[in-house]
């Protein structure tokens, strides 16, 4: 049995959202944040990393969302969920499979960091906080975004899915990040984007996934 090791409000949930998908059965297996935001210590006694998601399955443990997705398609998936291996749409797969979390995460996780520092800074060295996240954001994170925004929309135009005419786990692992931007950045003047949410979100299987997963903000 695959059992999933799952974190309130993180990225996990799009796996369970892919075993939904694929009609396969699993158990969740609940953590929750702690006050600080971080994944309990219970975690590392499942992985080392102590972080969530964590797949077990038999006597193997992956982490990693990206492993975790290719392992169950590879192991479970039968070839379903993946484009034709070696076609335009294949290769496109693989370019948001591993950019999900290779190039896109990173400045949104920077920009949650950074946005807290102030918060949680002395009295007196908080307006000198505030002015060198402001620098950051506009002269580094926030020209990034506005690059990975525009590649997002560009890339759901012809189909609105991200890797060819049909929905595939290249869509499963590029939802959190545009969850994300929408919870916290909003899209702008972009249409692509917000349509493409809220298809995923209709789907049965995401809904199915919420009600096992618990809950889930960015939903």
């Amino acid at each position: 049995m695959i059992v999933i090791h799952h974190l309130n409000n993180s990225r996990s949930q799009r796996v369970l959202w892919l075993l939904e998908e694929l009609g396969l059965p699993y158990e969740v297996k609940r953590y929750e944040r702690l006050k600080t935001m971080q994944a309990p210590p219970e975690l590392k006694a499942v992985h080392p990393l102590g972080k969530s998601p964590i797949l077990t399955e038999g006597e193997r443990t992956i982490a990693e969302t990206g492993a975790i997705v290719t392992y169950i398609l590879e192991t479970h998936g039968a070839g379903r969920l993946v484009p034709e291996r070696g076609t335009p749409d294949y290769w496109d797969y693989q370019h948001f499979l591993h950019y999900a979390e290779g190039s896109a995460m990173p400045p949104l996780f920077l920009k949650l960091i950074l946005s807290r520092m102030p918060q949680e800074a002395p009295f007196f060295a908080k307006p000198i906080l505030k002015a060198a996240v402001k620098a950051v954001n506009e002269r580094l994170l926030g020209p990034q975004l506005e690059t990975h925004l525009d590649h997002w929309d560009r890339s759901l135009a012809a189909t609105g899915w991200f890797a060819g005419a049909d929905f595939s786990a290249a869509d499963v692992m590029m939802s959190f990040p545009l969850e994300a931007v929408g919870s916290r950045l909003g899209f702008g003047l972009r249409s692509n984007i917000p349509a493409f949410l809220a298809r995923i979100h209709a789907r049965p299987a995401y809904r199915e996934a919420l009600s096992r997963g618990g809950p889930y903000a960015y939903a």
